[in-house]
């Protein structure tokens, strides 16, 4: 039997029956006046969103308006196509597949009419309308909407738009740097320099690479910092680790020595105790002996007192006369000791106490080493605004003044004078120098003004002691910068080094006393850095000045007030 020859038919496009609102086949389709069909539910919920504004109905596809809201009628051939295709394409995915919902801060499509509307892809500026893919197929299609200026969707439209004119602002004002449309150029931007908006992006192309170029920068200087704390942080973890182990280490060694001590005490006082048992012991039996002698001797005297016979007591009684004690037994043989065992028990006691003392002692110590760690340090300063931030109150201590040299009312500024208000320093003699009375340990930023032929800005530790008159940076205790008309000089632990640098009546003055910095600046319409000192401050550090007799009566050198 022969085969029987395939019927002919007509394949058909899914996507020419999907609804143009919700772009899936039609659900009990309708048919508007103009022609073109929708869902029910499509087009009431459209027409429902326009009574509720301006009562102007229309179709969404060729936006024909309806002078009234038109009586819906099923499409009965439709509804039996769509039917079929439901039957024979099942597996085959919607046109709306691969489209998204718009969120929040998307732009939604303008042509979706149903509740949750579609992200937009594209936006025609000559339609002023976003498109999603779906329903921006027909300016693909169709070749006078081909001729339409399409763009990415960045922004709504309405912020395109001119709000006076309601135009696409297409021109930049220069003058007063907006955008604006062609209308204004002819209204209130009349007369003003305007080029066209590409020109102008053109133009702020290059800006945006310099930027990019700054931003790329900035952005490898962070990873890179966020890499050194990350290290910083792991590092300083592994520290804290090793350190607890360290201290517990050490807590198990005083506890194995004060233990094996503890046991070795124990062991001295038994062996103690049981020689000077045996000893007593021994000296008892010898008691005991001596005792049951004496008390036999004395019932034989006593019953020699009672006797009669003359004969026998003088006979017996030379033996009894003699003495019974041992020879080895010493006369007194008891006497107890002035020191006892309790005397131990107090020795230990007053090694505790010693050890506590020790112990608290020593405790500020480590508690101010462990508040001093710190996993990284915060920025170093790169403005004089940011260097201020670290200013502080400052004023000269008058008890460390030199006898030549006077101090001003505010405990600010040194000047020479033949007689010291404030007597005669105990401390620093002859050196026309003094100290401020702040200890500084933490970051501090001064300033300090002078005039004259020479002055000296310095810190030191508070036993620093001089050599010589400005003996500053003489010594291992203090770092000085020495300023005259002929340069700068660091002097430190009796070196001098020659500094380079504009001159300036003001110098300012860094210390970051954890990371080790002390760093000296040369104040003017910039800031000149001329020293820069790397050590570890083992304590406090106070600022200085020192000044030289010349023959100007205004030498003077004074602490800027900041704060």
């Amino acid at each position: 039997m022969a085969e029987k020859p395939p019927q002919p038919g007509v394949d058909l496009d899914r996507r020419q029956f999907c609804c143009p609102v919700c772009l899936d086949l039609f659900r009990e389709p309708v048919t508007v006046p103009c022609g073109h069909s929708y869902c029910r539910g499509c087009i009431e919920e459209c027409w429902q969103q326009v009574e509720a504004k301006a009562r102007r109905y229309s179709c969404p596809q060729c936006r024909e308006v309806f002078q009234s809201r038109p009586v819906l009628g099923r499409n009965h051939i439709l509804a039996e196509v769509v039917a079929k295709l439901e039957g024979t394409s099942t597996k085959k995915t919607s046109p709306s597949a691969g489209l998204t919902c718009a969120g929040p801060e998307d732009v939604a499509c303008d042509f979706c009419c149903k509740t949750s509307r579609n992200k937009a892809s594209m936006s025609c500026l000559t339609c002023m309308a976003s498109y999603c893919d779906s329903h921006l197929a027909p300016h693909y299609r169709v070749p006078v909407l081909k001729m339409h200026q399409l763009v990415s969707v960045t922004v709504p439209l309405d912020k395109k738009m001119c709000k006076k004119h309601n135009k696409l602002m297409e021109i930049y004002c220069q003058t007063d740097k907006i955008c604006i449309c062609y209308l204004c150029t002819i209204d209130k931007h009349r007369g003003h320099r305007t080029i066209s908006a590409k020109a102008e992006r053109a133009t702020e192309q290059m800006h945006l690479f310099v930027h990019q170029t700054n931003v790329q920068k900035s952005l490898q200087e962070r990873e890179h910092e966020l890499k050194e704390l990350v290290q910083a942080l792991e590092d300083f973890k592994i520290c804290s680790q090793n350190a607890v182990e360290d201290i517990d280490h050490i807590e198990y060694m005083l506890i194995s020595s004060i233990q094996k001590k503890h046991a070795l005490a124990k062991q001295m006082i038994c062996v103690r105790e049981k020689q000077a048992v045996s000893e007593a012991q021994e000296l008892q039996l010898q008691l005991e002996k001596v005792i049951t002698k004496l008390r036999k001797r004395k019932e034989d005297l006593h019953k020699l007192s009672l006797t009669s016979d003359h004969i026998h007591f003088i006979q017996a009684f030379p033996a009894l006369s003699t003495s019974c004690e041992s020879p080895a037994l010493p006369p007194s043989a008891v006497v107890r000791p002035r020191e006892s065992m309790e005397a131990v028990s107090q020795f230990v006691c007053n090694v505790k106490d010693k050890m506590e003392d020790l112990l608290n002692d020593i405790w500020p110590s480590l508690s101010t080493k462990v508040s001093a760690v710190n996993v990284v340090l915060p920025p170093v300063p790169k403005s004089r605004g940011q260097f201020l931030l670290y200013s502080r109150s400052l004023t000269l201590d008058v008890k460390t003044v030199d006898s030549y040299l006077s101090i001003s009312e505010d405990q600010r500024r040194l000047t020479h004078s033949g007689y010291n208000y404030y007597g005669y320093s105990d401390r620093f003699q002859s050196v026309k120098r003094v100290l401020c009375r702040e200890a500084l340990s933490e970051r501090c930023y001064w300033e300090v003004m002078w005039k004259g032929s020479f002055c000296a800005v310095a810190v030191a530790y508070e036993n620093s002691k001089p050599l010589n008159d400005l003996a500053f940076g003489n010594d291992d205790k203090s770092w000085s910068l020495e300023c005259s008309k002929n340069g700068y000089i660091f002097r430190h632990q009796y070196n001098e080094q020659k500094l380079s640098g504009p001159q300036s009546f003001r110098i300012g003055v860094y210390l970051d006393y954890k990371a080790g910095s002390l760093a000296f600046y040369s104040i003017s319409k910039t800031m000149t850095l001329l020293h820069k000192e790397k050590t570890t401050f083992s304590q406090p550090l106070y600022p200085g000045l020192g000044l030289k007799k010349d023959d100007s009566t205004n030498s003077y050198v004074e602490i800027m007030k900041l704060w």
